[in-house]
């Protein structure tokens, strides 16, 4: 009776010890400077992007699983239920891409399986005119390109078509699936993460990665992120997943 009575109060010391050392999620830096995307995406929409939306979801997170660990310790379960739709919004903005279908040591350990969605975007651009924003002509990233689409423009030209015609917010992306082994284009919602797919070039379609530069004009947000969009990037995700 005693050993029952006392197991409760022990997971709860257990949780509340946990919540005291985890670490807080922050803000990670831009990988290059917030003007090295002009002119496709302007300086002004990069420091919003990055310093206030991503920070939003960093802060929202933190908080969401700070109360999370309370209403845990607490066993108060309509707590716990009503945090989801936080933890959802904010750590599909910020928190670990959990790959489904993971099928190689190499893919589940490559980089973007730790990747949090919008970091993940940030690594998926480069400077304006460096060589990582050329497409690949040659190699197994090209061939498979080539397979699945006839070309880079075709997979540009359909994958525009379908990010565009998401209604609202949401993500286009090119996935690699490793059982079909071939490359697919796919939308979710909002800050739904992708996990179907390897994720393999994402493009950002809330009104905040692009409004300020082209208003209500999707079509050329889309033509232009093509030139800042990291290929080199793409080709190491894809090597990963294809392994």
């Amino acid at each position: 009776m005693v050993l029952v009575r006392a197991l409760p109060r022990v997971a709860v010391q257990q949780t509340r010890a946990f919540a005291a050392v985890r670490a807080k999620h922050t803000l990670p830096p831009l990988p290059y400077a917030y003007d090295a995307l002009e002119p496709s995406i302007s300086k002004q929409i990069m420091t919003l992007h990055h310093d206030k939306h991503h920070q939003a979801y960093v802060t929202g997170l933190n908080a969401a699983e700070e109360n999370l660990q309370k209403a845990q310790a607490q066993d108060d379960v309509p707590a716990q239920i009503n945090l989801q739709p936080a933890l959802k919004f904010n750590g599909g903005g910020h928190i670990i891409i959990l790959l489904a279908r993971r099928r190689h040591e190499s893919w589940e350990h490559h980089d973007f399986a730790e990747l949090p969605l919008i970091k993940l975007f940030w690594k998926n651009l480069a400077p304006t005119g460096s060589k990582e924003t050329s497409p690949p002509t040659s190699g197994a990233f090209a061939d498979q390109i080539k397979k699945d689409f006839g070309s880079v423009d075709e997979l540009i030209n359909q994958m525009n078509a379908k990010t565009a015609a998401i209604q609202g917010s949401g993500w286009g992306w090119l996935g690699y699936d490793p059982k079909a082994q071939r490359l697919q284009i796919i939308t979710t919602a909002n800050q739904d993460p992708l996990l179907t797919h390897a994720p393999i070039i994402g493009i950002d379609i809330w009104e905040h990665a692009f409004y300020l530069d082209y208003q209500n004009v999707k079509a050329d947000y889309l033509k232009n992120i093509w030139k800042v969009i990291n290929w080199a990037e793409a080709e190491s995700r894809f090597g990963a997943a294809s392994a």
